[in-house]
């Protein structure tokens, strides 16, 4: 129902604000991520998921709709709520989430309150191809060196594998460890493809 909005911060908590726009207060429960990206200032954009219980009516808010996005991918996991989700951006930034997920690291998932080993291969499992896709994921590649990853991607194919084989593990790599040199990237492909 509310995509985002967009007001003067009222109050800001770490697990929440209330932004206060056209004269209503929404009370907006937030993550510490969210939380330090929005400390400080006087007005806010919130991105909104909206829950919608027999008991209550509830506004998750989010920096942005990339965080939003991968929200919502949690959320639709077997066993995690929107509290559980909320505890892992406050323990984790959605990029180590992302990462977290697509290097496929069980242990970083499961140090997060109220996340157990089979919840957190469960997350991988279900949101590993997901999670590839979506522009979250593209932010978090696109920050790797492009070159370094298109002359790994070349000698890749020269050597006879298929691109997108080769490309999705080049981005496994670069997303786990975006500072290496190509030959160090290239040989770890080639032991993994």
């Amino acid at each position: 129902m509310f995509e985002y909005i967009k007001g003067v911060v009222a109050s800001l908590k770490p697990s929440h604000i209330v932004l206060e726009a056209n004269s209503v207060g929404y009370f907006v429960h937030i993550s510490l991520n969210t939380y330090t990206q929005l400390h400080g200032k006087e007005s806010a954009k919130v991105y909104i998921h909206q829950v919608i219980r027999e008991d209550a009516h509830l506004l998750y808010g989010f920096f942005t709709e990339s965080e939003r996005e991968l929200f919502r991918m949690l959320i639709s996991v077997s066993g995690i709520g929107s509290n559980t989700a909320i505890m892992m951006f406050s323990s984790l930034s959605p990029e180590e989430i992302s990462s977290a997920i697509l290097t496929e690291n069980i242990n970083l998932l499961k140090s997060i309150k109220g996340i157990g080993i089979k919840t957190a291969q469960r997350v991988i499992i279900d949101l590993k191809d997901k999670v590839g896709k979506s522009p979250a994921s593209e932010q978090i590649v696109a920050s790797a060196d492009n070159t370094l990853r298109n002359e790994a991607l070349s000698a890749l194919i020269m050597l006879g594998f298929a691109k997108k084989p080769a490309e999705k593990e080049l981005d496994k790599i670069l997303t786990a460890n975006p500072k290496q040199s190509v030959e160090s990237v290239i040989k770890q492909a080639l032991k993994s493809l």
